[in-house]
């Protein structure tokens, strides 16, 4: 059992798997348990999760800097793309960055049928680039190697430019302090770094980008009285950003819900700080150089990658790397034992 930012983990040392999923804390395990056992002796009406949808959008909204009326709940970041990628107008340009993750290209590729072209350059060329594009989507962090976009940057590039801007942060949300008001839209998946259970995740629109979004998965709890949107036309979807939102996976939102709350008021400068340092130690331990990011990319031989796994490091390839990630229940033991099984 661990302790970090005045909540428990279960979870040993060598876990740096939190880029793939997170570790949930464990007032978050307990109400997801008893969600379970509502569940199972027949103690629940669906209405009654409704209180954990609200405290789950409000907590995100507030991790990324954004009113809660702006934020609409979905269940997987690429869904919550593909609105934005079936939204726009054809024809469109967009550029993202190379080897960007495919949750958040192949919804724009997948519209080529209507025009849309898809321009693909370096991460740090993303701001130098907008120019002549209508729309950027990129990753805040990036997924294979945890490189970091350059934010100031591409905000500056697209107010000169007139581009929108999308962001996915699903590798930064949980770890990196957010203030994203200005991005036309930014949207996460919550099962790694935000430590909730799969199948939940949010898109916070700017108020003036919503109206440019077709509800292409319109349902009753989109609607603005969703107990009253069960039957019958005419249409009649929420004035807000729920107007987007997906019917929710219940025993998801209770898990959300708990660890959202927590998570919204730790300092996210002292856990950005935590985890980079971590990762930076790492790094230097191994002779190399700092990065400022809580994700480290190591090109490891097939002796090495054993000898993590025999270590007991749970880790991922990603990108013909070992992808490993420090988040705020990690410590320097978990350095101390990388560096122990590749001999440095």
């Amino acid at each position: 059992m661990r302790s970090a930012f005045g909540a428990t983990f279960d979870v040993g040392v060598g876990y740096l798997n939190s880029p793939s999923i997170g570790i949930p804390n464990t007032d978050a395990v307990v109400a997801v348990r008893d969600a379970v056992h509502r569940w199972a002796v027949g103690a629940n009406s669906p209405s009654e999760f409704d209180v954990h949808v609200r405290r789950a959008r409000d907590a995100f909204a507030s991790l990324v800097g954004v009113d809660a009326a702006n934020v609409a709940a979905g269940v997987s970041g690429s869904q919550l793309v593909g609105i934005v990628a079936a939204s726009v107008p054809d024809g469109t340009r967009v550029l993202i960055a190379r080897n960007e993750f495919t949750s958040l290209s192949f919804p724009f590729a997948a519209q080529a049928h209507r025009g849309v072209k898809v321009t693909e350059v370096g991460l740090v060329d993303l701001p130098s680039s907008m120019d002549g594009h209508d729309l950027v989507a990129v990753s805040v962090v990036q997924s294979a190697d945890g490189a970091v976009v350059d934010l100031e940057a591409l905000r500056e590039a697209a107010a000169k430019t007139g581009a929108r801007v999308l962001l996915d942060v699903t590798q930064a949300a949980g770890w990196m302090p957010l203030h994203l008001p200005w991005a036309d839209w930014v949207v996460a998946a919550a099962y790694k770094w935000l430590l909730c259970p799969r199948g939940a995740a949010w898109m916070a629109v700017r108020p003036d980008a919503l109206d440019e979004l077709v509800p292409h998965a319109a349902n009753w709890y989109a609607g603005e009285d969703p107990w009253d949107s069960i039957y019958g036309l005419p249409l009649r979807l929420a004035a807000s950003a729920r107007r987007l939102d997906l019917s929710p996976v219940w025993l998801s939102q209770v898990g959300a819900a708990a660890s959202l709350e927590w998570l919204s008021t730790v300092d996210m400068e002292a856990v950005r700080a935590h985890s980079v340092r971590l990762a930076d130690s790492l790094l230097g331990g191994l002779g190399l150089p700092s990065r400022g990011s809580a994700i480290v990319s190591l090109a490891l031989s097939e002796d090495d990658s054993r000898a993590l796994a025999g270590a007991g490091v749970r880790s991922a390839s990603r990108a013909g790397r070992t992808r490993l990630g420090f988040h705020l229940y990690n410590t320097d033991d978990d350095v101390e034992l990388v560096l122990r099984a590749l001999k440095h």
